[in-house]
């Protein structure tokens, strides 16, 4: 045999064999409102502060809860570790958000943390309690789609406050919906209207319902998207942003055809939509422009009318 003929190779305990078959984590800079969460909690919120190692993280509710610094997190649904600030961390009072009205909401929403399991929209688990009988409130949106999207992160919510979701079928048709409901003080009507912007013909249905007969008693609040599917962050569905779609192709097939989606039927549309939501999995993945909407209208369909 030749003495240069190595039959068992190179040494196996040279070079980094410790690392072989194992996923690295990537490291990403701390940024301030960068938006993180605790795989073992499943708290997920905004970055708002670093100090004595831990990094605190602030809900689209206010509350906020400190983590180790040199822990891991899911960023985008990816798993990282966190390095040293390029910038400070700290938010200043000017940009601390609102205060929520004493006592608005569900009180399961303001429970303290005791370890238990939390809804995607954030809340704490309920498991012992049934769903309450309906309010006769309601809660109203435009579609299907906006209805499966509230239904997939406030839903365990809803039954727990026993609010029922109606789908209007389009903002057209709130006024006559309205007249048939009658609302009055015990039967409020909270509406989320899509590209609720200055303007828009949604903005003018919203300012018609509450300057008219049933305006005290309802609520229309709105988000800025074209539709709900915006409202889904981008980087769930692997984009960076939103296309922008003429107005000449209707934006749900135009989304389909910037994405590579079939598009051709309304099916290939329905599959399309399935195909995002399936990527949401808490109110992390929602932009706060809906989110904050959405819990302004629990909160006025399930406020106390004494």
């Amino acid at each position: 045999m030749r003495v240069d003929d190595d039959r068992y190779g190179s040494d196996v305990l040279s070079g980094d064999w410790r690392s072989k078959g194992v996923n690295k984590v990537r490291q990403v800079p701390l940024e301030r409102d960068m938006v993180l969460e605790d795989p073992a909690s499943g708290w997920a919120g905004a970055v708002v502060g670093l100090e004595a190692g831990n990094v605190s993280l602030e809900d689209w509710k206010g509350r906020t809860r400190a983590f180790p610094f040199d822990g891991q997190f899911l960023l985008e649904g990816e798993l990282v570790t966190l390095g040293r600030p390029q910038a400070p961390v700290g938010r200043s009072a000017a940009a601390a958000p609102p205060a929520r009205r004493p006592g608005a909401g569900p009180t399961v929403r303001h429970a303290s943390d005791g370890g238990r399991l939390r809804t995607a929209s954030g809340s704490f688990a309920v498991e012992s309690q049934r769903a309450r009988i309906a309010l006769p409130s309601r809660i109203m949106v435009e579609g299907k789609h906006d209805a499966e999207l509230v239904e997939k992160v406030w839903g365990a919510d809803l039954r727990v406050e026993g609010v029922v979701v109606e789908e209007l079928s389009g903002v057209d048709n709130l006024a006559e919906v309205l007249d048939e409901f009658r609302p009055s003080r015990e039967r409020r009507v909270g509406v989320l209207v899509d590209h609720l912007v200055p303007g828009s013909k949604e903005s003018r249905f919203a300012d018609a319902v509450m300057r008219g007969k049933w305006g005290a008693h309802v609520l229309v609040v709105g988000h800025p998207f074209v539709d709900v599917w915006q409202s889904v962050k981008p980087a769930r569905v692997g984009l960076t942003a939103w296309p922008t779609i003429p107005r000449s192709i209707e934006w749900k097939k135009g989304i389909c055809q910037a994405l590579g989606w079939p598009n051709a039927e309304q099916a290939d549309i329905a599959r399309a939509w399935q195909r995002i939501l399936g990527q949401v999995r808490t109110f992390a993945d929602l932009e706060p422009a809906l989110l904050g909407r959405v819990e302004e209208l629990i909160d006025f369909v399930t406020e106390p009318t004494a």
